[in-house]
This record gives structure tokens, sequence and C-alpha cells, in this order.
């Protein structure tokens, strides 16, 4: 386990009642699962702004070509400027995490789909207004919602960005050199190629290309690029790629036997009748046999905890 990975999360989803109605939206994932490897940081900002509890709903309105959060009740209670300002002075601890949880469809912290009310029918095309500074403030930042991390895909795309970022962090923390981007790059580089094989070489290029710039300004075009990167889903086949990719390194240490039952292994996956862990564990099997250097400082394999179990189920 790397050092403590703090993640922002929505008190509600914690089960506080902090919710208008006096009550909570517990989620028993994030609490029972992932609060065995990450420490949570709850914040509600509409508490915070000094809304009580309970407290008039408010939602989001299209109002002079602008969003506004206001009352629903009574729209001369606007809240907009409040939960801006909200966002902002948390920067100092905001700047210590490697993810978030937000709660989904909130005026104030949700990410996407957020309703919009206009004189017509209301759109889902908002976000809320803590959330939308949050993502301004820090874009690089893992973000999520509750309601997406049900999805199996979004939940393993999410937790592998927030322990890609955490040791990023850790990386540049201190002094660092380009010598050990090149060394971090080279440990991701099989994630990255599952997520976009062309995108995985214009990244590493970044790190080749360094003469005329400061060490600084490298890595803040590195990660910038690396976290959009990785916000792409890793489709089947970027998977079956790497995975052909990394049993490359099989090919001299192998039998003919070994080998057809892992294309065939590789090939059912393809296929979508077994899911990534299977050849990712039978590849596991083969490298503990014969051991690669470079295979076992690679991060594609064991991306993060395996009690997680989230390969089993993409």
């Amino acid at each position: 386990m790397e050092t403590t990975i703090k993640i922002g999360i929505s008190s509600c989803l914690l089960g506080e009642k902090v919710r208008f109605d006096s009550g909570h939206k517990l989620n028993k994932y994030a609490t029972d699962v992932l609060g065995q490897y990450f420490e949570f940081v709850p914040f509600c900002p509409e508490v915070s702004i000094g809304l009580p509890i309970p407290r008039a709903p408010i939602r989001l309105i299209a109002k002079d070509g602008d969003i506004r959060c206001v009352g629903v009740k009574d729209d001369t209670i606007d809240v907009t400027d409040e939960l801006k300002a909200k966002a902002d002075e948390q920067v100092h601890w905001h700047q210590d995490l490697c993810g978030y949880i937000l709660k989904h469809s909130s005026p104030s912290c949700g990410m996407e789909r957020v309703k919009v009310y206009t004189n017509a029918m209301p759109t889902k095309t908002g976000v809320g207004i803590y959330a939308k500074q949050l993502l301004k403030n820090f874009p690089n930042l893992p973000v999520e919602e509750e309601g997406r991390l049900e999805d199996p895909h979004l939940r393993e795309n999410f937790i592998q960005r927030v322990f890609v970022y955490s040791r990023w962090r850790a990386l540049i923390a201190g002094d660092f050199s380009i010598g050990q981007l090149q060394k971090f790059h080279a440990q991701h580089k099989y994630i990255f190629m599952s997520h976009d094989q062309v995108g995985a070489k214009a990244l590493g290029a970044i790190l080749a290309n360094t003469k005329d710039f400061a060490l600084e300004e490298v890595a803040e075009q590195y990660v910038t690029s690396m976290m959009q990167l990785l916000k792409k889903m890793a489709p089947r086949k970027g998977h079956v790629n790497t995975l052909k990719h990394i049993q490359g390194y099989l090919k001299r240490s192998l039998d003919t036997e070994d080998k057809q039952e892992l294309n065939d292994i590789v090939e059912q996956y393809r296929q979508g009748l077994v899911p990534l862990i299977v050849p990712v564990t039978l590849l596991r099997h083969h490298f503990r046999r014969h051991p690669h250097d470079y295979i076992d400082q690679s991060y594609y394999l064991a991306p993060h905890p395996n009690e997680l179990m989230l390969l089993n189920r993409i």
C-alpha cells in the first residue's frame, strides 16, 4: 500500500445528515470498500456557507445568460457567489487530494447532468456551482460522482486515475529529475497504451523533447496530458493490444502449449467471454516463473489493490 491517499467526498455520502431534508445519502461502496484504501475528507458546501439543516431546497436556473443557484420557492435567495467562493476557500486542502467523489444531481456538488430550470422544461445540462469551481481550480484532479461508480468500467477508470495521480504527486513532492519522470512514464506506459496508443506515444514525446523547457514546465505539460488521456475509457481493443505487447516479453520463455493457452485466453477476452482479470492473472503467473525487470516495474498488471477486484467485471 502506498502513502495515505486523501479523497474529498460530499459529506452526505458518508452518512452525515447534512441534506436539505435533514437526511443523508450514505454510499456503502465508499464507506465499506473504498474507505479501506482511502482517507476521506468530507465537505458539504451548502452547510459551509451557512445554510441551515433542514433548509429550503435550492436549484440551478438559467437567468440572463448565466446559471444561478437559487431557492426553489424564493428565487431572491441566491447562493451562487457564496458557493463559488467557498470552493476557492478550500484550495488549501483541495491541493492535497488525489481524487474527489461528488453527490450526483446536486445543485452545489453535481459533476454533470444537473437539472437547469428555465421557463420551459428543465434540462440536464448543468454542473453544481461548487463542483464547477473545484474542476476549474484543479482540472487534473480525478473527480467522479457516486452514482457513476456503480458502473464497473467508470469505477475502475476513476480508481485507476486516483492511484496514478497519487504516484505522480509523490514523485513531484520533492526534488525530481527528467530521469525520474522518464522512469514514471516507463512504469505506466502500458496503462497509457491501453487507453490510447497514439496518446501514449505523444505523452512519451513530451519527455523526449525537454531541451528548450524548464523541468517544471515539462512536468506540468506531462501531467495535464496524462490525466486527459486517462479520462478516456480504455477500450477492449486497447487492452488486447497491450496484453499482446506484454506477452511478447515471454516469447523466449514459454513453450508452445503455454503460448497457445495465453493466445486463447487473450482471444476469449477480446470476444468478451472472460473478464480482464483472467488474462492478467495468467500473465502474472508466467512472470512469476520468468521474471522480467521492465514488467516487474510496470503497473499495468497491478494498477490497484487486488482486493478491490476492479478487473473482475471489465
